[in-house]
């Protein structure tokens, strides 16, 4: 869609307030090119020594009621305007973020996150002006010149009319080089801002690490050289869009010129009145607004373009995952991975070749392996992250992809190494997939999570604010409040992947006792580099290069005398040096 197609669809679905908002404008303009016209027989009558003191009280009256009539009017084809027009950035911005919400991780590699905040704000805001501002000025413009000229030409004298525009196609000239100039500037203008609000975004979200490496002074440098061109980006397009201004003084200057030459020569060999000339001379001063609101407007629409050019190949962009699935039942039953082969679209080898296995309803599956072993993948691929490129992973019979993928991820409860919490309480993190939960059952999920104790030590207890990211949590503290978040929703499916590892062991084993006896039918998967966190649970899977390489019970495997059995001595002893520091 291009940027004209897309205010064209916009104005139509809104065109009773943009119609109501041109009849005010038209009443507006009548009232307007009327002024001087009437000025002029004022003048002719005055000259001629017939206006009587009432009759010119009488028309300075009429004069004042058409001007507070005129500010009224134009209060109201605002309010009618700026009401739609406020809807396109909220359109804009509301289907941007739905979009985003439907990309897969591919899509968020390869885009910035200080990008994609730029093109809600400023690149909307430059959409929003177009559908506004400008359609107002230019239709306001449009109308008004139309309207001057006819009166100039009909109402007063064509010729001194037609002296009065030769300038004007030298500044048409000009508007066209500085609108090609105003595009390209605001286009580098948008780009840099978001390159700047990258940076901002990067820093604040790694301030830590930056502190601890005394990065601050590289950073602040870094930033002061974005800000720079960021700046220069911008004043450039200012510079152009105050070109529109001398152009529009220049042509009016040389139009004033030609019309007070040739009007006074026609006044002179009595072919035009005075009070004739003062109205043309009040009409081509008239001719100011539209001047000045063909620069604004193209300027306006230049912007709205540069930004729509940016913003268009993101919404435009297809979904890195299909939500093609119709159904909407809850998944039941026995969750089915078969024969799936998957590989990264970055990377040569597969991340999984082959992998099949079955973790039937209500009971814990293990999933162990090596660093870069699949683990990981396979929950991502669980979760509708990824799609599987060979192979099938079916639930209760049915293939992930048939499910509407809104459905199916509410009925899997997914905990990460890395969990994220939202700055707010830590009561409304918990019960942030299930809001209308009651104290109760959040201190219940939490005393399962074991976080409940650390949690009452707080000042302010549940209400506490954990900050942005839960920065204000220890690591394992934000683990333990994802684990309740997940088991407050009571889904049918619980992946755990590595979220144990900021714990200790002792917190490790209440945990898993707790998930144990709370487990109600939910099939929990367990994805973790500690072995222990898995012996209890009903199957144990190593998954080594992608491929199965063990399966079986902890005392299984452990009289196989593989990779889990040596593992498994490894930590053990491990944990036994460091009980007896």
């Amino acid at each position: 869609m291009t940027f004209f197609q897309l205010i064209f669809n916009f104005v139509n679905r809104h065109k009773r307030h943009y119609v109501a908002a041109a009849l005010m404008l038209l009443a507006v303009g009548l009232l307007t090119v009327w002024i001087p016209r009437q000025v002029g027989h004022l003048v002719d009558e005055l000259v001629a020594g017939q206006a009587t003191r009432r009759w010119i009280l009488e028309q300075l009256a009429v004069l004042l009621l058409v001007g507070v009539t005129i500010y009224f009017l134009r209060v109201g084809w605002r309010m009618q305007l700026f009401v739609a027009s406020y809807q396109l950035g909220v359109q804009l911005r509301t289907e941007l973020y739905k979009r985003l919400c439907l990309q897969g991780p591919d899509f968020f590699q390869q885009q910035r996150t200080g990008d994609l905040m730029a093109l809600g704000t400023n690149d909307a805001d430059a959409i929003e002006l177009a559908a506004g501002e400008a359609m107002l000025a230019g239709f306001d413009g449009t109308m008004t010149l139309v309207m001057v000229l006819a009166m100039m030409f009909l109402g007063v004298d064509w010729r001194l009319t037609l002296v009065a525009l030769l300038p004007f196609p030298l500044m048409a000239m000009a508007f066209k080089r500085i609108t090609q100039q105003v595009h390209d500037a605001s286009h580098e203008a948008l780009s840099c801002f978001s390159r700047l609000n990258d940076q901002v975004q990067e820093s604040l979200a790694g301030v830590r690490t930056v502190r601890a490496l005394g990065l601050e002074s590289r950073n602040a440098r870094q930033f002061a050289v974005l800000a720079q061109r960021a700046s220069d980006a911008s004043l450039r397009a200012q510079r152009w869009e105050a070109a529109y201004e001398p152009a529009v003084g220049l042509a009016l200057t040389a139009a004033g010129f030609l019309t007070l030459a040739s009007g006074g020569y026609l006044v002179w060999h009595n072919q035009l009145s005075i009070g004739a000339l003062t109205s043309f001379t009040m009409y081509l001063g008239q001719l100011i607004w539209p001047m000045f609101a063909a620069g604004w407007v193209l300027s306006l629409i230049e912007r709205g373009r540069a930004a729509w050019r940016r913003l268009e190949p993101i919404l435009s962009l297809p979904l890195s995952i299909d939500d093609t699935g119709t159904l909407q039942t809850p998944p039941q039953g026995s969750v089915r991975i078969e024969h799936v082969h998957f590989a990264y679209p970055e990377q040569a080898e597969a991340a999984l070749q082959g992998v099949s296995l079955t973790l039937n309803q209500g009971t814990t599956v293990g999933l162990v392996g090596p660093t870069g072993a699949g683990k990981s993948t396979l929950i991502r691929l669980l979760l509708r992250q990824y799609s599987a490129q060979q192979g099938e992973i079916s639930w209760g019979g049915v293939a992930l992809e048939q499910y509407e993928l809104e459905n199916l991820r509410r009925h899997i409860s997914w905990v990460a190494q890395e969990p994220f919490l939202f700055s707010a309480t830590v009561s409304e993190n918990i019960s942030l997939a299930k809001p209308d939960a009651t104290q109760a059952e959040i201190e219940q999920a939490a005393q399962l999570a074991s976080v409940h104790e650390d949690i009452m030590r707080f000042p302010l207890g549940y209400a506490t604010l954990v900050g942005e990211r839960g920065v204000t949590l220890s690591g394992g503290q934000r683990q333990r409040v994802a684990i309740a978040r997940a088991l407050l929703t009571n889904s049918s499916l619980l992946l755990l992947d590595d979220a144990l590892s900021a714990v200790d062991t002792g917190t490790q084993t209440t945990i898993l006792h707790h998930l144990r006896g709370a487990r109600l039918g939910r099939s929990v998967l367990i994805v973790s580099h500690r072995l222990s966190a898995v012996a209890d649970a009903d199957h144990i899977v190593v998954i080594r290069n992608g491929k199965i390489a063990e399966q079986g019970t902890h005392a299984h495997l452990l009289a196989e005398q593989g990779w889990y059995a040596s593992q498994w001595r490894y930590q053990q002893l491990e944990a036994s040096l460091d009980e007896s520091d």
